[in-house]
């Protein structure tokens, strides 16, 4: 029936009349009606990858304004907070339009899929309701009992989506936009116990997104096609505001329809008769090049050839990774000069940098002891780690590395990654003593440590991740990969931080994914990972094997070192025992 329904529905086009703008509008409310003056729009797919709903910018513009109506009725007045559970789909993409349209400021919170159990979504949607103080949350009638339990214990309305949409809209005066004005409240994808809510004004989304558009080089045939979740600052903002304020068509799967059928993505971008620009964490491409490993005939299932930006972004770029995927999708057409490393954060709105177009993956390799800042040990074999190229600057955006006293470095010298440009955030929401600690005259200290070369970003890591031992430096991910070389594994299953030993020294401690049954078999599994460990650091490290699935991650799907840390310590990840 529903392939019945899809064959019926025909998807808004790549091409248009409306002469394309790329995001030059005062305020996102005037971009939204001028993309909907065209014929693009979103189009909303089934787990399968069906098409189950078109739905053309001119359709959202009309429902937004119905909203912005009914949310005056309720009493919403300019910069209230209203939180949305971001569900992929019609009904979210036009209450969060409509909140704009009431000059209110609309907070996308994550759905429950990336949370361990009721408790705890219930907990992470309060203390997220806490830091944006909203007048209402707005929720999929299927997560009521959560979302109400949430709502309640924050002393706010909770309303599903589905009963505000059903409530009569009657025509009312709308405020006037403010380019000058917060657009919306972006929580970080590693927001839990002390959120920051990154308060973003107009002028900086647009341009943003104008620098975004740009920076991609769009052309008239591209088409998106995302299942990043909304409520991530690459899914809101790359995929969903993006498409509209640039005026291009986008094809959607939902984040749980990704995660189980990987490979309906590859499907969407093959069916689509024009450009397609699409983006993905490193983990994404990991998944879909595993997935298609143990098949053949990639080449009649699957047409990559026209897929023009394969964006890469949100976490650690992986080149072992995307090799990977090259060599599995050549056969089907996809190209590595595709591939576009970026780097971006919410609090600069989204993007910083962009790889030029047709660039692909470039790495360079640096000495492990060149990162941690120490001098190499002669004696020891020199090891190298291939750290990507992030690209150049996005439209209007200064990069620059400072050292530890603050000043600037030259290129190839590693220190934190700052940023200045219009579309840097306002504020944390009611936080000034966090954001004065990382906004200094109009320069964002983003957290992350790399160096420039010859214009072009490389990222090295975050800086809170960096584990210290006897004043040596040592990056996380550099043990990770190197247990993750260890057969079995896959990137994820391990996550590395520090604690304090018994004696109470610093040492590394490994968590890992264990897939093994046998208790010998799991004691040499733990003694190889031991070995590995020592041979990166020189020390005696933990190590703990746990369960499938027990490494937390954020809401956009990365590895939550300290959560993982917090919980560990807490007792509440259990290891397996070890044989005697």
């Amino acid at each position: 029936m529903t392939d019945t329904i899809a064959a019926t529905l025909v998807p808004t086009p790549n091409q248009d009349t409306l002469a394309r703008r790329m995001s030059d509008f005062a305020t996102f409310g005037e971009a939204l009606d001028y993309a909907a003056t065209g014929q693009r729009g979103m189009n909303f797919h089934d787990a399968r990858g069906n098409l189950a709903r078109v739905y053309p910018f001119r359709e959202l513009r009309e429902d937004a304004l119905a909203v912005a109506h009914r949310l005056v009725a309720l009493g919403v007045r300019p910069e209230d907070r209203i939180a949305l559970i971001a569900e992929t789909g019609a009904e979210f993409a036009a209450l969060f339009c409509g909140t704009i349209y009431a000059g209110a400021w609309p907070v996308p919170l994550p759905l429950p899929t990336s949370f361990g159990g009721k408790e705890n979504y219930i907990e992470q949607l309060v203390v997220q309701l806490q830091s944006s103080d909203p007048s209402i949350l707005f929720f999929p009638g299927e997560i009521a009992e959560m979302a109400g339990a949430a709502a309640a214990r924050q002393g706010c309305k909770g309303i599903a989506f589905e009963d505000l949409l059903a409530a009569k809209a009657e025509p009312c005066d709308l405020p006037e936009g403010d380019s000058q004005a917060i657009c919306y409240l972006q929580y970080s994808s590693g927001s839990t116990r002390f959120p920051h809510g990154v308060a973003v004004t107009h002028e900086a989304l647009l341009n943003n997104l104008a620098g975004h558009g740009h920076g991609m080089e769009l052309v008239e045939h591209d088409r998106c096609i995302s299942w990043l979740p909304w409520y991530h600052d690459m899914g809101l903002v790359g995929c969903f505001l993006s498409p509209i304020a640039n005026q291009v068509s986008v094809d959607y799967l939902k984040t749980e329809d990704f995660a189980r059928r990987p490979l309906a993505w590859l499907d969407m971008i093959s069916r689509n008769p024009g450009n397609s620009i699409s983006y993905s964490p490193t983990f994404g491409y990991d998944i879909c090049a595993r997935r298609i490993s143990s098949q053949s005939h990639v080449s009649e299932r699957f047409d990559l050839a026209r897929w023009r930006l394969a964006g890469n972004g949100a976490d650690m770029i992986r080149p072992d990774v995307m090799q990977g995927f090259v060599n599995a999708f050549a056969e089907a057409g996809f190209k590595a000069s595709a591939f576009l490393p970026s780097y971006g954060l919410a609090e600069a709105t989204l993007a910083v940098t962009i790889m030029p177009p047709g660039e692909g993956i470039r790495v360079e390799l640096v000495e492990e002891e060149r990162l941690s800042g120490h001098p190499r040990d002669i004696s020891r074999p020199a090891r190298y780690r291939a750290i990507v190229n992030c690209g150049k600057p996005v439209r209007d955006m200064e990069v620059v590395i400072r050292g530890e006293h603050g000043g600037p470095l030259s290129d190839h010298h590693i220190g934190k990654v700052w940023c200045k440009g219009p579309s840097v955030m306002h504020s944390y929401f009611r936080d000034p003593e966090s954001t004065e600690a990382c906004l200094v005259d109009g320069w964002l200290d983003t957290g992350d440590m790399g160096y420039m070369a010859d214009g072009y970003l490389f990222i090295v890591g975050r800086a809170k991740d960096m584990i210290i031992i006897n004043g040596k430096n040592h990056w996380p991910q550099d043990i990770e990969w190197a247990v993750e070389q260890l057969p079995g594994f896959h990137q994820g299953d391990i996550a590395a931080f520090s604690v304090q030993s018994e004696s109470g020294e610093e040492v590394p401690a490994v968590l890992v994914h264990c897939r093994v049954s046998d208790p010998e078999e799991r004691r040499k599994l733990h003694d190889q990972i031991k070995d590995k460990v020592r041979s990166i650091t020189g020390m005696n490290c933990v190590v703990e094997l746990v369960p499938p699935r027990t490494l937390p991650r954020t809401s956009s799907g990365k590895l939550s070192r300290a959560k993982a840390r917090n919980l560990y310590l807490a007792g509440e990840i259990q290891p397996y025992p070890l044989a005697a």
